[in-house]
């Protein structure tokens, strides 16, 4: 009996571990072509090294957040103080961060894009930082975002 409870322990703890690994794409071509294949809008989190965790320890690293994010979006993490990124990445997460109207961060911006002759066309759906509630809270007010044209 005892055998039979552990392996359940073990089987559900698996579950939550890869629950949790979320995959963030930190190449913006590599996430529209994702974004476009499996027909799911962006996620795009604008972040820095030295700004407040809370939207990542109280939303991001939660069960409810993966197993939503998951069906929903595809993660996208934009590090506007990555150092390791050439000069085009870093004038690109730029632009991306000042078209979308990004003032504070960190902070989410929910987009599609399409490419057409090599020149890429982002849709803004809309945008939410981090709001005390919890990410139940997060998640509906980040569905009445991706689903008000509906």
């Amino acid at each position: 009996m005892t055998k039979k409870i552990l392996i359940l322990l073990f089987f559900l703890g698996s579950i939550f571990m890869q629950a949790q690994n979320l995959v963030w794409k930190t190449n913006m071509t590599d996430a529209i072509a994702l974004s476009n294949e499996q027909k799911k809008p962006m996620l795009i989190l604008f972040t820095a090294s030295g700004v407040p965790e809370n939207l990542q320890n109280e939303i991001f690293k939660t069960p409810d957040f993966a197993v939503w994010s998951r069906d929903n979006v595809i993660l996208v993490k934009l590090d506007l103080s990555d150092s390791t990124a050439d000069e085009s990445d870093r004038e690109q997460k730029i632009k991306l961060k000042n078209a979308f109207g990004v003032e504070d961060l960190p902070e989410v911006c929910f987009a599609s894009a399409s490419i057409r002759k090599n020149k890429t066309t982002f849709s803004a759906l809309g945008k939410i930082a981090y709001k005390p509630g919890g990410a139940k809270a997060w998640i509906a007010e980040s569905n009445a975002i991706l689903h008000s044209g509906e």
